[in-house]
């Protein structure tokens, strides 16, 4: 092993303790959904952005905002409607009269952590807005580049597709985002302890998530997601079951190079979360389903058996 690979002992101390806390604040923000708290953290460590697919009501905004408390970073917001402009997610010129100059306004994409709640109720010029922002973490307005934050994070949700006055996102948006994952309705229990918390719940002093780290940490965590070491025979099976995808009959566009990258990045993800320093087989096929849900067609029911199939046939390597 590399020892690029391996983190001091301090630095894995620091950085195991942090997740440990962050995954408890998250936990604490979102009740009874551990699984969902862990990609969410596998995908905010590989810097990639999260699409939800989910019904409205179930917490993805609490998430947004309690993943930005928890990371000292700015939140910002858009709520998709067919009305929203460009201009109102990236930012705009202003004349201004005093010094005869235009001032540009920077959007909400100028955040930390971005909620494009009902990102599919947008038109497709709007949601062609972020690309260049998720894709390359800068925009362009008026033949000018402004770079965004390091720390970019996405979430974003939709509802199904099947809903009245929603929009297709594209396929090159799509590819954008890491993962795609439902919160889904919680327990019995999860539901009681909730309605209890609401009950004696301080509307005046509302308890606001705790912040555990500072944007400038979360950069030096997702550079030590890089170190994570990934053997040889580790990125053949990566690229075995890109090229079994690729050539599956029931699957129109495979996976890409980027897609791909994404798929070892939070696989590195995984294994840092699991407080290993190196990546096995187990973390890709943990955070396959939701890498390659996004980038195939269909909902969960359809496509789920499809990436399992494709698992089951690439063989596992030793």
């Amino acid at each position: 092993m590399s020892e690029t690979a391996i983190l001091t002992g301090t630095s894995r101390t620091q950085i195991n303790h942090g997740i440990a806390q962050l995954r408890t604040v998250l936990n604490r923000a979102l009740m009874g959904k551990a699984e969902v708290i862990e990609y969410v953290m596998a995908g905010l460590l590989a810097g990639g952005h999260i699409l939800f697919d989910d019904l409205p009501g179930l917490g993805k905004t609490t998430l947004g905002k309690a993943v930005a408390a928890a990371v000292g970073g700015k939140f910002g917001r858009i709520q998709g409607t067919p009305d929203l402009l460009p201009s109102d997610v990236t930012g705009f010129n202003l004349f201004n009269r005093k010094t005869q100059e235009f001032e540009f306004r920077p959007g909400p994409v100028f955040s930390d952590v971005l909620l494009a709640d009902e990102i599919n109720r947008a038109t497709p010029r709007t949601q062609s807005a972020l690309f260049e922002a998720m894709g390359e973490r800068q925009v362009s307005v008026d033949g000018k580049t402004f770079p965004l934050l390091e720390t970019f994070f996405v979430i974003a949700t939709q509802n199904p597709i099947d809903h009245s006055g929603t929009f297709e996102l594209p396929e090159a948006q799509l590819d954008r985002f890491a993962m795609k994952l439902t919160i889904g309705y919680p327990s019995a229990d999860d539901e009681i302890a909730l309605l209890k918390d609401e009950a004696v719940r301080d509307s005046a002093n509302p308890k606001r998530p705790e912040q555990v780290i500072t944007p400038n940490e979360l950069r030096r965590w997702q550079d030590e997601v890089a170190r994570v070491e990934v053997a040889e025979k580790v990125q053949r099976y990566l690229v075995a079951i890109a090229t079994a995808i690729r050539g599956h009959k029931e699957i129109r566009n495979g996976l890409s190079p980027r897609g791909l990258i994404m798929l070892q990045r939070l696989s590195q993800a995984f294994a840092m979360l699991q407080e290993r320093d190196f990546v096995t087989p187990d973390d890709i096929q943990q955070v396959a389903k939701p890498v390659l849900r996004v980038r195939l067609s269909g909902n969960f029911d359809s496509a789920d058996p499809i990436i399992q199939e494709i698992l089951n046939s690439v063989p596992v390597p030793v």
